[in-house]
């Protein structure tokens, strides 16, 4: 399945790996904005403070037009920032009961899909590049 060139994710020269990357990163993000916000506010808004909570969502928010504008930068980045969603997924999903520890596990598995496809996306974008790059290495006389 190829994405067309006036898809929002996808670039006319993007090559397809670099493309579902891309698509993969974006779609995880998104996923976990969306089951933050919908996790302390209505699927289980049971630990205290309950939907002040959702603002954990916000730090989310910045990196999501980096990812849509394909800057290199915010790959980088979000692949250290999605650490700290990880480790309260974990920590959530070995502490909580019952649904809570079930949407915990969820936010755990997109994490590791955010920071997989931002680490495959910033490799594929370097080894494409030094392949497109021209060599500048001089060949060596033989005598």
């Amino acid at each position: 399945m190829t994405l067309a060139p006036t898809s929002p994710l996808a670039l006319p020269d993007e090559a397809a790996h670099v493309t579902w990357t891309r698509r993969m990163a974006v779609l995880s993000l998104l996923g976990l904005i969306v089951l933050g916000l919908a996790w302390e506010l209505w699927l289980a808004p049971l630990r205290e403070g309950g939907s002040w909570w959702a603002i954990k969502v916000i730090p989310l928010c910045f990196p999501l037009a980096g990812l849509l504008r394909n800057r290199m930068y915010t790959y980088r980045w979000v692949s250290l920032l999605v650490w700290l969603y990880f480790t309260e997924g974990v920590v959530r999903a070995y502490g909580d009961a019952g649904w809570s520890a079930a949407l915990a596990l969820g936010q755990v598995l997109l994490c590791l899909v955010l920071f997989v496809a931002c680490a495959l996306h910033v490799r594929l974008r370097f080894r494409d590049a030094a392949l497109a790059a021209p060599s500048t290495e001089t060949p060596t006389p033989t005598p």
